[in-house]
């Protein structure tokens, strides 16, 4: 009897540890068809992203390879797509005093670039050329501010810190004989403990760039 029971208990556990097994069997299928199933997904969506970056690429290259620079060249994307008979004509006998934030650099640009920031000031001034307004009659002024402020500095400096040379300088100097003022927030300045000395002579220091921007938007700036 004893050994029955024995022969029984045995029985019963060795169907026990297969059902286990196979239980875990299961498990281990299930969640490896989830991997499966996410890679799947995942190498999609990459897919997807891919065809849509190069679609972006090709789109952009052909607008450049027709864009006009009416009066700077700062970098590729600083030109307008020429727009054949537009029915909306700005003013071209109003002051247009032109107001640039510039606080950063584009993470994709590398320091032997011109920066992203400065190449859309020129680009907007392009704009305001192409639309029929006279040089003469746009006043920028550009306050530069955070990780920016290397984009003004003298070329020592900017060798020192970027082992080359400023690839802004020849755009700075073209905004400046349009008449552009550059103007450098002393606070950031501080904070990324820059002398004046590291700036481009051209460059004007103010307290802050905030005070700045509200007191040129009180004297009829347009902020960009």
């Amino acid at each position: 009897m004893k050994k029955t029971t024995l022969l029984l208990l045995l029985a019963m556990s060795q169907i026990a540890a297969i059902a286990q097994k196979s239980s875990d069997d299961n498990a281990m299928r299930s969640i490896q068809h989830q991997k499966d199933s996410t890679l799947r997904a995942m190498i999609h969506a990459d897919s997807l992203k891919v065809e849509k970056d190069f679609a972006e690429k090709i789109k952009m290259q052909k607008l450049m390879a027709i864009a006009t620079y009416p009066v700077l060249k700062g970098g590729e994307k600083s030109g307008v797509v020429p727009v054949i008979n537009p029915t909306e004509i700005p003013d071209p006998t109003a002051d247009y005093k032109l107001l640039f934030d510039v606080t950063s650099t584009d993470p994709e640009t590398e320091a032997k670039e011109i920066n992203a920031n400065l190449t859309e000031v020129a680009r907007i001034i392009n704009l305001h050329a192409a639309a029929g307004i006279p040089v003469k009659k746009i006043f920028p002024v550009i306050v530069v501010h955070g990780a920016a402020l290397n984009a003004i500095t003298n070329n020592v400096y900017y060798k020192e810190h970027f082992k080359t040379d400023n690839p802004n300088i020849k755009l700075i100097d073209d905004l400046t004989a349009l008449g552009a003022k550059f103007i450098a927030c002393g606070q950031a300045m501080a904070f990324l403990e820059m002398k004046k000395e590291a700036l481009l002579p051209v460059v004007k220091v103010a307290v802050s760039a905030k005070t700045t921007l509200s007191s040129y938007q009180l004297k009829g700036y347009v902020k960009y």
